[in-house]
């Protein structure tokens, strides 16, 4: 038994015993992933690309059926339990970490599917705040859990979109669809690049001589949440201004470099900056699919740099404790790139870092960055992971 499969028998029969001790029956085991974005930030809700990779950090649900309307819900993390009825799911945002199980409850019985009574135990291994899409992978994982007790199954691509739904209307957030579907169709060994729009995507394999390190700022700016709606809101109104001139575009998707310097003096420079970063960051995308295929690591790193620089300061998402640990890891030997990854204002960045040079560079990161900012970071070294399912 490899010691990957013997953690998670360890985690799902830990998660077992505390669930028969809290409700006196055998639950089944549901877990989904977290996912790193190795390139295309903030270029999902733009109807673009991305390349993320499912990490092997987990959100994990416990799971029975109940007899009544009634989602019973412990959080391992909060160290809270909560009840809510299923027959009062509606409401705005309530700020609760409960938002993303009533939202996703409330989502698929909007489908027209019976959504019973359940027992819920979660248990989270993916960071909270730091950009590695907790959300998501709560949403998923709860979503196959909660199918699971009604007894029915929705295609994976539509239960993708319910987990998107669930968040865009019942937490506030009106995130892309790259973070639950890599949490669903994620592939062990390989990176995803994803077509926002149609929603193709390709498999592209990581060569064996890569590791993917994950390092946590451990600082998460209040403004996130609100930046992140009014970034999105800045490509909206870029899209309307555009659409006078170039009537057949639908998102910044349809945007080339040359319509946007045509029509550069028509947008807020803000707004202008906004656009260069989704149109840019689209091609890069794109040319980090070839060199993988081609397994140019050298070329792949030389893209992340160019992503966090633009994502620095044309998205204005970054922070000083970001930049800093891409400057640390620039430095370091055997770093191929580095760049933040996630929404930004702090959480992680995402190192793509040659396998015999991983321990060497944890150590260098770890003491720049507390010289630098008196904090003590945290680094997950992962693996691309399988998407979600039953344990």
């Amino acid at each position: 038994m490899s010691n990957s499969v013997a953690s998670f028998e360890s985690m799902a029969d830990a998660l077992r015993q505390r669930f028969q001790q809290l409700h006196g029956r055998r639950p089944r085991i549901f877990r989904a992933p977290g996912r790193a974005n190795l390139i295309g930030e903030h270029t999902d809700y733009n109807d673009g690309y991305v390349m993320p990779v499912a990490i092997d950090l987990y959100t994990w649900v416990a799971a029975s059926r109940r007899d009544d309307r009634i989602l019973h819900v412990h959080s391992d993390h909060f160290g809270e339990t909560i009840e809510m009825s299923l027959d009062a799911l509606s409401g705005s945002p309530r700020k609760h970490w409960s938002d993303y199980i009533r939202g996703v409850a409330a989502v698929l019985a909007a489908g027209g599917r019976e959504v019973s009574g359940a027992n819920l135990v979660i248990h989270g291994q993916v960071p909270l705040g730091a950009g590695l899409s907790s959300s998501a992978s709560l949403e998923v994982s709860t979503a196959l859990a909660l199918m699971w007790t009604s007894n029915f199954e929705l295609p994976p691509l539509a239960m993708v979109t319910v987990c998107q739904r669930a968040e865009h209307e019942y937490v506030g957030t009106r995130c892309g669809i790259m973070d639950q579907f890599v949490s669903t169709f994620g592939r062990s060994y390989h990176a995803l690049m994803l077509d926002c729009r149609s929603l193709d995507f390709q498999l592209l394999p990581i060569p064996a001589n890569a590791r993917v390190v994950i390092l946590n700022t451990m600082v998460r700016h209040e403004l996130a949440a609100g930046e992140y709606n009014r970034r999105r809101a800045d490509c909206e109104s870029a899209v309307k201004t555009l659409r006078r001139h170039l009537p057949t575009v639908v998102a910044l998707r349809d945007v080339t470099s040359a319509d946007l310097e045509r029509y550069k003096s028509e947008l807020p420079d803000q707004v202008y900056r906004r656009c260069r970063h989704v149109i840019s960051e689209n091609q890069r995308v794109l040319a980090a699919a070839e060199t993988l295929q081609a397994g140019d690591l050298n070329r792949f790193g030389h893209l992340m740099y160019e992503s966090h620089r633009s994502l620095q300061c044309d998205y204005q998402v970054s922070s000083r404790e970001l930049d800093v640990l891409v400057e640390l890891a620039s430095a370091c030997p055997g770093v191929y790139g580095a760049r933040m990854t996630g929404g930004g204002f702090g959480g992680c960045t995402v190192n793509l870092v040659r396998s015999d040079a991983v321990e060497r560079f944890q150590s260098h990161i770890t003491e720049g960055y507390k010289r630098a900012t008196g904090i003590i970071l945290a680094a997950y070294v992962c693996s691309a992971a399988d998407g979600a399912g039953a344990w």
